[in-house]
């Protein structure tokens, strides 16, 4: 099952997106979701995840207090709600799911989409 991300964009800084992330055909259950950027010429980074089974979410330090994560359990679906957005939140943004405890590795996450892309300028 892939995951794909939605609702990324052009926004001026300062702005707001709300990106979702949803598995493309059936449901399914995992531990831990998590969400993922990649800058042009960078390497891909976490940016934060939320534990499926009681909503405890983890943001980095970087964007924690402009970005929060949360669920809709009926829906199957995870956001990723970032707000006061710079031009350097400029990337590709995806969500994946692991099965492993704390880990932050793009490696030890799975399922991965085609990601959506959000671009924020000055």
């Amino acid at each position: 099952v892939q995951l794909q991300a939605s609702g990324g964009g052009l926004v001026q800084a300062g702005g707001s997106l709300r990106l979702s992330c949803a598995p493309s055909g059936r449901t399914f259950s995992t531990y831990r979701m998590g969400w993922f950027r990649q800058a042009p010429g960078k390497e891909r980074e976490f940016v934060g995840s939320i534990r499926w089974s009681d909503g405890i979410i983890y943001v980095v330090d970087s964007v924690k207090d402009r970005f929060t994560i949360s669920r809709d359990n009926a829906k199957n679906t995870v956001y990723l709600q970032m707000n006061s957005l710079k031009p350097e939140d400029t990337a590709v943004y995806y969500c994946a799911t692991t099965k492993y405890v704390g880990t932050t590795r793009p490696g030890d996450f799975g399922s991965w989409g085609q990601g959506t892309q959000v671009t924020v300028s000055s």
